[in-house]
């Protein structure tokens, strides 16, 4: 949050931002109950479709902002065709990366002007560390983002920088056998019957299987999937036992969340809605434990459910 708060402090009043419609909620919180008192326009977009991305497009756009694959809903967007977009209407591109880190995503390399990170995730990857990374591709970049850190106080201690540099050294390998497992996981949820609307852009099922192949180096562990209600959530929930019931992301261990009430927890049910989200959305952020453990503890909780 300290990262995009810096960011968006690169705004002034009167700017207008887009903002990919399915995005993680504390991005929603901060732009609709902060950002937006400051008189700058907030205006969700689906930027999958870059159609609607040129329309959204004002003399006053400043910023697109865009999260890929996106936060619960694994929606890709086409990072250099926004940045087209952008550049040829005098914007800027942030792309918010921790879904997928660098080792699998370079989005300054596509167009991207800036890229973000929750360090907390794959870059420390081990649960034990919070922080957030901006890489801007300008020397102003740079500049702004200083003074924005000492001027408003958010920075990371030392000893947190510590830990994920720490963490870097082994993203690669750890990188490796997350989407390993994650690819074995996806493959089982994609047969299982109770299970629907599994999201996952490594499945050649997947609508944007393509786009992934083209602008990623992988597929990512990150997934989701839907049952038929909320009681059928809680009870999968309540069965796992390998997997954690826990928010986060990106550790070395399994994770389940119900999205609704974690992640989104935070905005209207009406923007849940908005953004495809239901009551019986279970978000996985598969670790690197043994793949058949994970799939015999996925099988028994299902039964549950």
């Amino acid at each position: 949050m300290a990262a995009i708060s810096a960011l968006v402090a690169m705004l002034k009043a009167g700017d207008h931002v887009i903002c990919s419609r399915d995005v993680y909620a504390g991005t929603v919180r901060l732009f609709e109950q902060i950002v937006s008192g400051y008189n700058i326009q907030i205006e969700y977009v689906d930027t999958s479709d870059l159609k609607a991305v040129a329309a959204a497009m004002k003399p006053n756009t400043k910023l697109i902002h865009i999260e890929t694959p996106s936060n619960p809903l694994m929606v890709l967007t086409d990072i250099a065709g926004v940045a087209k977009i952008a550049h040829a209407g005098g914007a800027e591109v942030s792309v918010d990366n921790t879904f997928l880190s660098p080792a699998l995503q370079s989005p300054l390399a596509l167009g991207a002007d800036i890229v973000m990170h929750s360090t907390t995730k794959y870059l420390n990857g081990h649960s034990d560390g919070l922080g957030g990374a901006l890489i801007g591709s300008k020397p102003e970049h740079k500049e702004r983002f200083l003074l924005v850190q000492k001027a408003a106080g958010g920075v990371m201690s030392p000893f947190e920088c510590f830990l994920v540099l720490r963490g870097i050294k082994t993203l690669p390998l750890r990188i490796r056998q997350h989407e390993e497992n994650g690819r074995a996981v996806a493959e089982y949820l994609s047969t299982h019957p109770k299970v629907s609307k599994l999201a996952y852009p490594g499945l050649k099922s997947h609508p944007q299987y393509d786009l992934a192949v083209k602008q990623q180096k992988g597929f990512g562990s990150m997934m989701s999937f839907e049952l038929k209600s909320r009681e059928e959530a809680g009870r999968f929930l309540a069965a796992i036992k390998i997997f954690l019931n826990a928010e986060s992301l990106g550790g070395v261990e399994s994770l389940a969340s119900h999205s609704a009430t974690t992640t989104h927890g935070s905005v209207s049910q009406e923007f849940r809605d908005s953004m495809g989200i239901n009551e019986g959305r279970i978000r996985l952020s598969i670790g690197i434990e043994d793949k058949e453990d994970l799939i015999a503890d996925l099988e028994q909780a299902l039964k549950a459910v």
